[in-house]
């Protein structure tokens, strides 16, 4: 068998950014995958299940209700790794397109107060495993680290 795209990018050298994983056509419409890489692979801690758990539900919300990006969000979930998290957009989209949402989004995970949406028996099915503090932190971390100052380098994928 042959090792999928996601394999085959050397993780000894991959920064925290924004990255074009993929692009597939899927009829007459482009899907671009984006790897939201948090941390960076093998050097950082990876992060707990709780705190991906709560950035998954409130980021998931805000995209799935954003004025301008709502109708193209496809999935928005996380690494199986724990580094980051996958968002796919129905476009033909390239990193730099989306750094104001990524943005807009983590500033929203890190302002948010209340009740995690979707953080009940009846929504979801580990509702209790959840971290918003933590997400909270892990959001600012990102913001502050990566999206404030972003450069080529967190946009594309290293050689």
């Amino acid at each position: 068998m042959e090792k999928i795209t996601s394999f085959t990018i050397n993780h000894l050298t991959l920064l925290p950014g924004i990255y074009v994983s993929r692009k597939d056509q899927v009829g007459d419409t482009t899907v671009t995958t984006f790897d939201i890489r948090m941390t960076r692979p093998n050097f950082e801690p990876v992060m707990n299940t709780a705190e991906v758990h709560t950035m998954e539900h409130l980021g998931a919300t805000f995209l799935r209700n954003h004025p301008q990006f709502a109708s193209k969000v496809l999935y928005f979930g996380p690494m199986g790794c724990r580094t980051g998290f996958y968002l796919l957009l129905a476009g033909d989209f390239e990193s730099a397109d989306i750094v104001p949402l990524v943005k807009e989004m983590f500033a929203f995970i890190r302002d948010f107060e209340g009740e995690v949406p979707g953080a009940a028996a009846r929504d979801c099915g580990n509702f209790l495993d959840m971290n918003l503090s933590m997400a909270k932190y892990l959001a600012q971390r990102f913001l502050e680290g990566t999206l404030e100052n972003i450069t080529e380098d967190h946009l594309i994928y290293p050689d």
